[in-house]
């Protein structure tokens, strides 16, 4: 996926809580660094606490799921940034799954909304973070 943005400004959007709230999820807490913590709630819904397993700024990020209401402890959500075509290119990769069933699609739908309100909000200021006046259910 491709994002009309530099490519710090798209980092800082997936790796700093107040930014994260705006086009993910309205609750994120923890700080993004090596090893550390951090917890994205979904009111009503569900809390999943990742650990954070590589971080280079400006370049990646890869987060491991700890604690989860669903059967998805020990799958990753990685993050890797470049720039292509004077944009920033986010590779996304989603890691865990053994069998393609519901919850796999179930998740590819998820996360493709999620990278669109990412793109959204990194271009344009507004991103539809789940919790928010503009989340699209």
């Amino acid at each position: 996926m491709h994002i009309n943005s530099p490519k710090n400004e798209v980092f800082q959007a997936i790796t700093e809580t107040d930014k994260l709230s705006k086009w993910y999820t309205t609750i994120v807490k923890g700080v993004f660094k090596l090893d550390e913590i951090i917890t994205f709630e979904f009111v009503n819904f569900a809390e999943f606490k990742f650990r954070v397993v590589s971080f280079t700024k400006d370049e990646s990020v890869h987060l491991e799921i700890i604690e989860s209401a669903f059967d998805n402890i020990g799958h990753t959500m990685k993050y890797e940034l470049d720039e292509n075509d004077g944009k920033t290119r986010v590779r996304y990769t989603y890691e865990g799954f053994g069998v393609m069933d519901d919850s796999y699609a179930n998740m590819n739908y998820s996360s493709a909304k999620y990278l669109e309100s990412l793109r959204q909000y990194c271009q344009t200021g507004k991103g539809e973070a789940f919790g928010s006046p503009s989340y699209r259910s």
